[in-house]
């Protein structure tokens, strides 16, 4: 009866060591098997839109004057979302269109350097452009 035991120990370790060398393997095959084609690494597309987002990335505010002109043009909330009615009816929903521009994160990141700036190295209140 021991040994019937022993056996179907090893039995379970033998099953178990297979099946993690076959999950090792296939994962590690995988994406260079002849079934999955697809490059492992797509070559970068060229962007228009690099150069300004690098100026923007690069624009320093040591300013007031600056950090207060960047917080009064560029809005925290996005300004186009819109509903056109007519007697109380929805004709027209208007989605908010800042996530299309293809600026966005790098505007929004510059407003808040600009509030940063105005709230850590000048004490102001930020509240305002809040």
């Amino acid at each position: 009866m021991s040994q019937s035991i022993e056996d179907k120990a090893m039995a379970d370790a033998d099953v178990s060591d297979y099946t993690t060398n076959k999950i090792i393997v296939s994962n590690w095959i995988a994406p260079w098997s002849k079934g999955n084609r697809k490059n492992p690494s797509p070559q970068p597309k060229w962007d228009l839109w690099q150069p300004l987002r690098q100026r923007i990335d690069r624009l320093e505010i040591n300013t007031p004057a600056l950090a207060h002109r960047i917080c009064r043009l560029i809005p925290a909330q996005c300004p186009f979302a819109r509903k056109i009615t007519l007697f109380s009816w929805t004709i027209l929903e208007i989605p908010p269109l800042c996530k299309l521009n293809p600026l966005y994160e790098n505007l929004m990141m510059l407003r808040f350097r600009a509030l940063s700036y105005l709230a850590d190295e000048c004490g102001e209140d930020i509240g305002a452009y809040c």
